[in-house]
């Protein structure tokens, strides 16, 4: 079950004792009771009536307990790689972090080098406020059980699928490389500025303002033997660049090319995808915005608008969906 509903309906749902990935604003979380769930702070939704903003009394629902055994955990800045240590064999891991804090950039910057972590799929997405309230209020993920909120904890659920099910996890990215400038940075980091551009010094936050990338619709890409993972830009300032993830050294970047129509392109990359088993989705705040998908169906699974997914690392500008064959 992938689907916006009314808190009341959620809290019957935890008293039954179901084990639910929740999502919705600061006020709908608190109202809830203790129980079997996670939860992150996001108002912004892909529901059966297109692209919206939930109210108070709205939470968007993934319901886990039928895929199989599950177990609730959270982990810091200080243990996060033990999110696939402890992940099953045969399952996967949904996870929530605050955006912001130092689990989520440790998780960013290292998540790829985790023991066994494209054997154990860790997927899920960062938690985030409305863009208004950028500042102003902190993204929280909730440990049900004991109805915490934390700014910088992350929160999983470890799913066993029984012996007969397989997990996969599709991304869809929208973007591809334009082939012009090749960038390449002599550090993994969040904030930069110095880098080569086509193998000579330059600095990215001049190059963004020459070209007029200022805006941040279009991420860097970068070439990961042949898988193409975004970096989107944060913002742009006189002397150096804030990024949603981190960009990496050794790796080859380009910037994107520009994308026209998004919700028809979601809809027509939904088209040649599965529909079967589909047991949860996310998708990235910065497609919301940029391809103003207000009002407009996309097509394919529902779910929330983040501030990053996660598809065994972070990623940005990217749908991820799990389904289970």
């Amino acid at each position: 079950m992938n689907q916006l509903t009314s808190v009341t309906q959620a809290t019957q749902w935890i008293r039954e004792g179901r084990c639910l990935s929740l999502a919705g604003t600061e006020a709908a979380l608190q109202g809830l009771p203790e129980g079997d769930w996670i939860a992150g702070t996001i108002p912004y939704f892909m529901a059966d009536e297109g692209g919206m903003v939930a109210r108070d009394d709205q939470v968007f629902v993934t319901d886990l307990t039928a895929l199989g055994a599950t177990r609730v955990a959270t982990y810091g800045e200080g243990d996060i790689e033990q999110v696939v240590a402890q992940a099953p064999a045969n399952g996967f891991t949904l996870l929530i972090i605050p955006f912001g804090g130092g689990t989520q950039r440790r998780f960013a910057a290292e998540a790829a080098n985790f023991k066994d972590a494209f054997l154990k799929p860790t997927v899920g997405w960062i938690a985030g406020v409305h863009l208004e309230d950028i500042g102003k209020k902190a993204p929280l993920v909730y440990d049900g059980r004991t109805h915490s909120a934390h700014e910088d904890r992350a929160v999983a659920v470890h799913i066993t699928l029984p012996e007969d099910k397989l997990v996969q996890v599709d991304i869809l990215n929208l973007f591809e490389p334009d082939g012009t400038d090749l960038i390449q940075f002599d550090q993994t980091a969040f904030t930069v500025d110095a880098c080569r551009i086509n193998g000579e010094p330059a600095r990215l936050s001049a190059y963004v303002r020459d070209k007029g990338l200022e805006h941040g619709r279009l991420p860097l890409m970068g070439d990961f033997a042949g898988a193409h993972i975004n970096v989107s830009l944060q913002r742009v300032h006189e002397d150096h660049v804030d990024l949603f993830a981190p960009v990496f050294q050794g790796v080859d970047y380009h910037f994107a090319k520009p994308v026209g129509d998004y919700a028809a392109a979601f809809r027509a990359r939904e088209a040649h995808q599965a529909t079967d088993g589909l047991a949860f989705s996310c998708n990235c705040i910065l497609n919301y915005v940029f391809g103003e998908l207000q009002g407009k169906v996309i097509g394919g699974p529902r779910g929330p608008f983040t501030f990053g997914e996660i598809g065994y690392q972070l990623l940005n500008q990217t749908q991820v969906a799990v389904r289970i064959l």
